[in-house]
């Protein structure tokens, strides 16, 4: 079984600051009415500055929008990538060998956007797989190929969702796991 704690009463400076508060919040809904609690006790403490008053209380609060849905990511459809691993050129690449993280990631955002604006359909992004022997070998491979995973989280961010359908790695004729094929959403009231 287990206890309540107890109610600790309030001082009557608490109580007059308490009401001081109350008096400058407006509540998003509206309270029920309720019975006026007993006066509080002495003058008001004094602040350094009391709240302005609010001028426009007429509209009520309304609650936020959602937040619009992510769209969601889609991968190649079959068709595309027969002819893309049958050796069908990709409408442009980006080549992030070499920069680093903060480099590629300006990079691969300026050019998903004018790939976008280019009307590209499908784009070549090419991270590498990385260097095991210039990072040292480390153990379970966190020290490698940091572009060749930094790069998809960077593809799913909410803001590039706009401009990227979907992704997926690329063909071995492509550069395999080393690249990724990038499907471009095509801009709206563009044909």
């Amino acid at each position: 079984m287990s206890r309540r704690p107890r109610r600790r009463i309030l001082s009557a400076e608490e109580r007059a600051l308490w009401a001081h508060v109350v008096q400058a919040v407006t509540p998003l809904r509206p309270a029920p009415a309720a019975e006026p609690g007993p006066p509080a006790e002495g003058p008001l403490p004094s602040l350094a500055e009391p709240p302005a008053p609010r001028e426009a209380q007429a509209a009520p609060l309304r609650p936020a929008a959602p937040p619009k849905a992510a769209l969601p990511l889609a991968p190649l459809d079959p068709k595309a990538r027969r002819r893309l691993g049958r050796g069908a050129e990709v409408d442009a690449r980006l080549d992030l060998h070499g920069l680093t993280q903060a480099a590629a990631h300006h990079r691969l955002r300026l050019f998903l956007k004018d790939a976008q604006a280019l009307g590209h359909a499908v784009v070549l992004v090419i991270t590498g797989k990385g260097d095991p022997e210039r990072l040292g070998a480390a153990p379970f491979g966190e020290g490698r190929g940091v572009l060749r995973r930094a790069v998809p989280l960077w593809l799913a961010e909410p803001d590039l969702r706009a401009v990227v359908l979907g992704f997926e790695a690329a063909s071995r004729r492509h550069g395999g796991e080393g690249a990724l094929y990038v499907r471009i959403r095509r801009r709206r009231g563009a044909l």
